[in-house]
């Protein structure tokens, strides 16, 4: 064979490696540009609900104008009486005085009848474990008329990795709105929940303003790992071609 065409061959045997490459490098390009798109989008979403979450308290959406995407995180304000014989303590953790520490207990959801009869879940907040009982922490308890100011929040969905409820027995370890009011008997509950605001130099229990704002941004981490690969890829598939075509023009011994 000679030397043009030991060259050609060279060349034919890095087509079907250089398809691969080239579909994998598409492939890792596209996934970073996608990260990129996904870091613009997250730092919308967290500004948004910065700016929701500190602005004015309004009115709740009517259930059926309640929009998700448009709506949670809202700072909201709405009048009723608790109906705390029908409250749900729901399995969680709270930020300790010590930092770095975290509590364990209970949110406590308790329903709010409005004045058209509609029903809110308000989480009033968190209780540590020895409190769980409702009789040990009566002075906590809000009899008659009051305002409530938070956040609006939709469902809280069960991750792969959280138990199911047990509503007979009173065990909960997510905000499930439709699961707990139906447990509770509740009828006509929005669709949201309200994360109840903190209340100052308050020393009772619950306590709220326990919602911390803080969605995790690595986006352009990740956007740098996939082109980093891209890089990576370049690189190994252009030493790759070089040798097999270095190699294939050196002369044979006969």
């Amino acid at each position: 064979m000679t030397a043009a065409e030991t060259k050609r061959a060279a060349w034919r045997d890095l087509v079907a490696p250089g398809m691969a490459s080239l579909i994998a490098l598409a492939i890792l390009l596209g996934l970073g540009t996608w990260q990129l798109e996904r870091k613009a989008w997250k730092e919308d979403l967290i500004a948004r609900i910065v700016r929701q979450s500190r602005a004015e308290p309004v009115a709740p959406p009517a259930p059926e104008a309640w929009t998700p995407e448009r709506d949670e995180f809202r700072h909201v304000r709405v009048s009723g009486r608790f109906l705390n014989d029908r409250e749900t303590l729901v399995h969680g953790l709270a930020a300790g005085e010590t930092p770095g520490r975290a509590l364990q207990g209970f949110y406590v959801l308790t329903p709010l009848r409005r004045d058209d009869d509609s029903i809110v879940l308000i989480n009033r907040g968190f209780v540590p474990t020895e409190l769980k009982a409702q009789g040990d922490r009566r002075d906590g308890l809000i009899e008659g008329p009051t305002t409530v100011t938070g956040i609006l929040r939709s469902s809280e969905a069960r991750g792969m990795f959280v138990p199911e409820p047990d509503p007979a027995r009173g065990e909960w370890f997510n905000r499930d709105i439709a699961g707990i009011a139906a447990a509770r008997g509740l009828r006509t509950v929005a669709p949201y929940l309200i994360e109840a605001d903190a209340v100052p130099g308050q020393t009772t229990w619950p306590r709220g303003g326990q919602l911390r704002v803080d969605l995790p941004n690595n986006h352009l981490q990740y956007a740098f790992t996939w082109f980093g690969l891209a890089a990576c890829l370049i690189g190994v598939f252009s030493v790759f071609a070089w040798r097999r075509l270095h190699d294939s023009a050196e002369p044979r011994a006969a």
